[in-house]
């Protein structure tokens, strides 16, 4: 095995606060919603949004539930959040477009 870390989503921090801000909650209310009052406190959520630490997996779950979308859109850099959160049905993301390529 190599030592290398494995590769982050580069938008990850921002898609968490974007969760956070609308659903309409200060982090300890996320943390409320997520249920996690035992596992996480506010500094957690702080450092998962300034991009400063990467959440454990069964926090960003709980995000995705919060928001009833799939984690699958937290994570995937070409996927976007849809506008209105939490969502009605659970949510696949909404693909973000792609550069053209140029052709030679």
């Amino acid at each position: 095995m190599g030592s290398s870390r494995r590769p982050r989503p580069a938008r990850l921090a921002g898609k968490l606060l974007e969760v956070r801000t609308k659903l309409e909650l200060s982090q300890n209310g996320m943390i409320r919603r997520m249920g996690l009052e035992d596992e996480i406190i506010q500094a957690d959520i702080s450092a998962y949004e300034l991009d400063q630490r990467e959440p454990p997996l069964t926090v960003l779950l709980s995000y995705a539930r919060s928001a009833n979308i799939l984690v699958e859109v937290l994570i995937d850099d070409e996927l976007s959040l849809p506008e209105k959160l939490p969502c009605r049905t659970r949510h696949e993301g909404i693909r973000r477009p792609t550069a053209k390529k140029r052709s030679s």
